[in-house]
């Protein structure tokens, strides 16, 4: 080969070398200049991932701190599939350490498109702790905190539930979610090539929920439970409502619903089952609701508790007929006494001096047609049809407590209000969310103190022997209240098998110190507000006058 030749080719191999390290000097001053950002960002996301640390629920605790709804630790078993060498052999070993169904677990981890799938949520501890030492690839542990109801039944209706995420679903778990659940906080890992945490780049620390603290109490409300679970029991009745109320305050210290449910089985439970009716669901009053046509009567200067009047035992109202219960011949009845024996034709007969508009008046004054503004989810405003769209025959049903819907809420805080003084004040479960309180209660003014007064001792005589609700006396203190005994509506308008017994109260008298509601749904083989439900009042009234330590007054 001829110099020449060898000299062209050297220089050549020179050139191709040149341009291909010029090549090799402007990529890499592209990545690390031009492109430096993206891919450091890219390879930041391929070696650290951001974990949620998961704040802790506060606790709903009843009126002597005694845990209705906690968190309790848990273990999260996951897998990513994409790691598990052997799916049967590991599915195996987490349906043996945490008694699952290994074929549904083999199945999940099996399927190598996704990269995460849970084994168990929440699972137990110390399961979790046997199956993790196995060291098993692709499968990873987290802590979760687990919702749970120690009390069981024990005011379940009214602390609801919270789902496997810790996500109030019902009751105050629901109304009070947001400051239950606190807020959750983040850890930013590196991780190596197997996925194993080498460092922490970043930290943002939970803030844990907050406790809330209730009115209730769970002595009293467990009373409560039972004596509605005997009641209906006794008279075979479809179902139960029951509410213990301070009216001095509006502090709900008892609500229930029988049949009730164990909140730590609320998944296997029927909606209908779960619901707070006491809240939620209307139904027609019956007499308890006469205190709003003798009320409106006193205060409006058209009556005195002594006025006396002559009454039939039935009474025309446009096209409808009213009877009396239970009594066939003309009386001559006091405003007193027409409240004493349930007078439907009295009641009437005050509402007719009232007049239409002063009594719907009356009626929206007392609460009825609007939400009491309780704490507590998915309340009813009840059923009142508006004063120009009535009847002829409205005043008359309305006077009786039929052609209306109410609460029994609506119903106990009504009472409350002629309870206290006539001051009528927002009812409520919560007197505490951690160290402040939630809300200040509304207040208004429903009866003057004097008409009050009047209206407690007419009632008063309703328990006194010889009055309808003489059986919802209590040895030793004095009982105002009322009966009620409602035929339930149906689709030819009321039906003559069904009805609604109630005895609404407060004790003691002089100076009350709870009003207690009874509604007792479709009983069988009797149906009287006195019989039913006034024994149960009596009984619940009993017991927690005894558990207050509230002295005597009779």
């Amino acid at each position: 080969m001829s110099p020449r030749v060898s000299n062209r080719r050297i220089r050549l191999l020179l050139l191709g070398t040149t341009i291909a390290f010029a090549c090799l000097l402007g990529r890499a001053v592209w990545l690390q200049g031009v492109q430096a950002a993206s891919l450091e960002r890219l390879g930041e996301s391929q070696n650290t991932v951001t974990v949620a640390l998961p704040a802790g629920r506060g606790a709903i605790l009843d009126r002597q701190g005694v845990p209705l709804a906690m968190g309790t630790q848990a273990e999260t078993v996951y897998a990513d599939p994409m790691r598990v060498r052997n799916p049967w052999a590991t599915a195996v070993a987490a349906a043996r350490a945490l008694d699952l169904n290994s074929d549904a677990v083999d199945k999940s981890i099996s399927d190598r498109k996704t990269r995460f799938v849970y084994i168990e949520r929440q699972a137990d501890p110390e399961k979790a702790a046997k199956l993790q030492k196995l060291r098993l690839p692709g499968l990873g542990f987290y802590p979760e905190e687990k919702r749970e109801y120690p009390q069981h039944d024990i005011g379940s209706h009214v602390v609801g539930y919270a789902g496997v995420d810790n996500v109030g679903l019902a009751g105050l778990e629901r109304q009070y979610d947001k400051v239950l659940a606190g807020r959750p906080g983040t850890d930013t890992i590196v991780r190596d090539p197997t996925g194993r945490a080498v460092d922490t780049v970043n930290s943002v620390a939970p803030r844990e929920g907050r406790n809330v603290h209730l009115a209730m109490d769970r002595i009293m409300q467990e009373n409560l439970q039972n004596v509605l679970g005997d009641t209906v029991a006794q008279w075979r009745a479809k179902g139960a409502t029951g509410i213990v109320l301070d009216p001095r305050n509006g502090r709900i210290m008892a609500m229930a619903v029988s049949p009730g449910f164990d909140a730590d089985q609320f998944s296997s439970t029927t909606p209908d089952i779960t619901r707070l009716r006491a809240v939620t669901d209307t139904y027609e009053p019956g007499s308890t609701f006469k205190i709003v046509s003798v009320s409106a009567a006193l205060s409006e200067g058209l009556v005195t508790p002594s006025n006396s009047f002559t009454l039939p035992p039935e009474i025309k109202v446009a096209d409808r007929t009213i009877h009396e219960a239970d009594r066939q011949v003309t009386e001559q009845m006091s405003v007193a006494q027409i409240v004493a024996k349930s007078s439907n034709v009295g009641a009437v007969t005050l509402a007719e001096l009232v007049n239409q508009k002063r009594f719907y008046h009356w009626i929206r004054r007392f609460g009825f047609g609007q939400k009491t503004g309780v704490d507590f989810p998915g309340e009813s405003q009840g059923i009142l049809l508006p004063e120009p769209k009535w009847s002829g025959s409205s005043i008359g049903n309305l006077a009786i407590g039929q052609g209306i819907g109410v609460t029994a809420l609506q119903m106990a805080s009504a009472y409350g209000a002629i309870a206290n003084a006539g001051m009528w004040i927002q009812p409520h479960f919560v007197t505490k969310v951690g160290a402040q309180r939630p809300f200040r209660p509304k207040e208004r003014r429903i009866l003057s103190p004097h008409i009050a007064n009047e209206m407690v001792s007419m009632l008063k005589d309703v328990v006194a022997v010889g009055g309808t609700g003489d059986n919802a006396r209590v040895p030793g203190y004095q009982v105002a209240g009322k009966t009620g005994t409602a035929q339930k509506p149906d689709a030819h308008g009321y039906s003559r098998s069904k009805y609604v017994s109630s005895f609404v109260g407060f004790v003691p008298a002089t100076a009350p110190r709870l009003v207690i509601l009874v509604s007792v749904d479709e009983p069988h083989g009797q149906i009287y507000g006195g019989i039913v439900a006034a024994p149960a009042f009596a009984r619940i009234a009993r017991y927690d006058m005894q558990y207050l330590a509230v002295p005597p007054d009779a």
